[in-house]
């Protein structure tokens, strides 16, 4: 008797390709701004010696740019249609992870780090000798301040997409 044919292998999956209307949008734009800027923020904090409540601002830093890093990938590469459920509510992934999610971590990160640089401003005084700590809590409070301004405008960017019933972040 003749044999069944083999079961047909799964579907071949198009290219890796960068999404360069993603890379050209303001949110594309934005999100490289939020990856620099927090960088700069946790690795300022990172090579300096931190303790206390700077060890909660370097997590949430660390944590945001993590997602950050996540979804500009996933967006760059137009696969977020593989990430369950949040997939096909990918706009509204964003909207959440920069208003909800990381305005709030960059604020309470902001205020610790601007908080730890006014408790160490007398050591910004000519002639001290220890080591001071003052410019690099600074630093990292104006990085942490710009990034969260910037997730601010990329979060109010896609609540107007959503507002207009826009599905896309593009």
């Amino acid at each position: 008797p003749p044999a069944a044919p083999p079961p047909p292998g799964p579907a071949a999956r198009a290219s890796l390709s960068i999404h360069r209307a993603f890379l050209r949008s303001p949110l594309g734009l934005l999100r490289l701004g939020q990856l620099l800027l927090g960088a700069a923020f946790w690795v300022t904090v990172a090579a300096h010696k931190y303790e206390g409540a700077a060890h909660f601002a370097l997590f949430a830093a660390v944590l945001v740019w993590l997602l950050t890093l996540a979804l500009f990938g996933l967006s760059l590469l137009g696969r977020w249609a593989l990430v369950p459920w949040l997939g096909s509510r990918w706009l509204l992934t964003n909207l959440v992870h920069d208003l909800v999610l990381a305005m709030g971590l960059y604020a309470a990160a902001t205020g610790i780090m601007g908080y730890k640089a006014g408790r160490k401003s007398y050591c910004n005084l000519p002639g001290y000798s220890q080591r001071c700590l003052y410019g690099a809590y600074l630093s990292a409070s104006v990085c942490g301040g710009i990034a969260a301004c910037l997730y601010l405008f990329s979060g109010l960017y896609c609540l107007s997409r959503r507002c207009r019933d826009e599905r896309d972040i593009i």
